[in-house]
């Protein structure tokens, strides 16, 4: 296995933390799609027994980021640009509601997470970027007053993670994420709702495009299993 993880204390959430590792490193590519992967392999690089790296692999399995090789074993599962469209299509649907919410209660969200996303987005740890994302997402989630709207979309994130992860150090437009973001918390923090459902659709619509068009170019380059590699 290429990948170098590193090891892990034992501890009562163990099964937690070896899925959530393996999560990251399927989301920044160090396992790339279509990438073997076995229980010994993951147990020797993380210091960890078999048993809870089987049952984070069963996990995920039913995530839909691993699944069964050919003859035997389990591998990283492939991407699916469409598939992400439609995650997408979801996502924008519960954004919005969320903002609306949000902005019915002129909520407003902290301006260190936009100035956490803007410093991330000039740097290039992938995962850093990505859990920047989220953040402001969760923060507008929270923000509705509805604890359905983050349980329902943590499901699609965890998808949005990994697809994020292969194409972001492509994509040259990462500030302007940070602009659309900053434009909806504006709109939320003065009660705006109508005029920040329209926003946030946008921006969850210019994240589809572009995250799909990134994918695409991904998948039909040469040696597409690695992202990480230069362009």
């Amino acid at each position: 296995m290429a990948a170098q993880l590193v090891q892990l204390e034992a501890t009562p959430d163990l099964v937690e933390r070896v899925y959530r590792t393996l999560g990251d490193a399927i989301s920044d590519g160090s396992l790339a799609p279509g990438q073997r992967i076995t229980q010994e392999d993951i147990a020797q690089q993380l210091a960890v027994s078999r048993q809870p790296v089987l049952q984070a692999l069963r996990l995920l399995k039913r995530d839909g980021f691993v699944q069964d090789a050919p003859g035997r074993g389990l591998q990283v599962a492939a991407l699916d640009a469409q598939w992400i469209r439609h995650v997408y299509q979801v996502r924008g649907a519960l954004d919005a509601l969320a903002a609306r919410l949000a902005a019915g209660l002129r909520l407003r969200i902290d301006p260190a997470l936009l100035e956490a996303g803007r410093l991330a987005a000039r740097g290039d740890d992938v995962v850093a970027m990505i859990d920047a994302d989220l953040a402001f997402h969760v923060a507008l989630y929270r923000a509705a007053g509805n604890p359905l709207i983050e349980e329902s979309a943590q499901l699609h994130w965890r998808h949005l993670r990994r697809v994020m992860g292969a194409v972001l150090q492509q994509l040259r437009q990462r500030e302007q994420v940070w602009d659309e973001h900053e434009a909806i918390a504006r709109a939320i923090a003065a009660g705006r709702a109508s005029e920040a459902a329209r926003l946030i659709e946008e921006h969850s619509r210019h994240a589809s495009e572009n995250l799909g068009a990134g994918l695409d170019h991904v998948l039909q380059a040469p040696m597409a299993t690695d992202p990480r590699r230069p362009t």
